[in-house]
């Protein structure tokens, strides 16, 4: 009986081990990829920076510009609810003027580059995938390299450099709207001053709040589209793989990106609580 036990036991805890060392490996070789797409793109002058910068262009479209309707819609929702609840809890304890600071606590933040990052990982993050999976199936992948082009600076750097810069601008796209409109839309319920509302969040933005906005989507962007780059190119055997590798590309980047604000929110918090001398 014990020994059963131990074999259990074991058996967990070697699984746990293997579940480990694979999620460092996968971690590892996505950062090698964005290392070997820098790399490529520097020494490798084979197809020429104006075909890159098309790719680039086109990435932004889709990713950025045809995105806008849909992150209206959900920062104007957002921004809505989030004023009006706020405006009226500390319209009854009687600190309104905190309203600024609790907007760039929960919108600035944390919902907006969130949100940004989950809309681009349903809109983009799969079509990239699927379309690196149908081009490694249809022999694309191999065409180019028997061209002498490095596949990793013509279909992955343009990727990942059109993706941070989509997800920079519409996550700034939804902070205006968010704030702006959604005051637009409480305005109609409840009777708020504008210059009381412009001054209480200009007086709530810090530098610190700027840096946050920057680091959360800017790797929230390289995240989403070399993990979903990465999938797509694991297809080897036939098509049927696509469907595959786009699901895990989805799962992959929610997870990471999950975790990386996770992990930025909490450095961010446990740094203001170190300088007011909490911890």
């Amino acid at each position: 009986m014990i020994a059963r036990l131990s074999y259990g036991v074991v058996n967990k805890i070697d699984g746990w081990g293997k579940s480990v060392v694979s999620n460092i490996d996968y971690t590892l070789n996505i950062f090698l990829m964005i290392y070997l797409a820098f790399r490529a793109t520097l020494f490798d002058q084979a197809q020429g920076l104006r075909t890159i910068f098309s790719v680039v262009s086109a990435q932004i479209y889709f990713t950025g510009f045809q995105a806008m309707p849909l992150i209206t819609v959900l920062a104007l929702a957002s921004g809505s609810i989030v004023i009006m609840q706020s405006s009226a809890q500390l319209s009854l304890l009687g600190s309104g003027d905190m309203i600024g600071r609790l907007l760039v606590m929960v919108i600035v933040r944390e919902i907006a580059p969130l949100l940004t990052a989950l809309i681009v990982i349903a809109r983009s993050g799969t079509a990239v995938a699927s379309e690196l999976g149908n081009m490694k199936v249809n022999k694309e992948i191999e065409a180019l390299e028997s061209m002498g082009i490095n596949p990793l600076s013509y279909i992955v750097f343009p990727r990942l450099l059109g993706g941070v810069i989509s997800v920079l601008c519409l996550a700034f796209y939804y902070i205006c709207i968010s704030l702006i409109g959604g005051f637009v839309v409480t305005k109609i319920m409840h009777d708020m001053p504008f210059a009381f509302y412009a001054e209480s969040l200009a007086k709530a933005f810090t530098s610190q709040d700027v840096l946050l906005f920057m680091a959360k989507n800017t790797f929230s962007g390289l995240i989403i589209f070399i993990i979903c780059c990465y999938q797509g190119l694991l297809v080897k055997l036939g098509p049927h793989e696509v469907p595959q590798v786009t699901t895990k590309a989805v799962v992959n980047s929610i997870i990471y990106v999950v975790v990386f604000n996770l992990g930025v929110t909490t450095w961010f918090y446990l740094n203001q609580l170190m300088q007011l001398g909490v911890i």
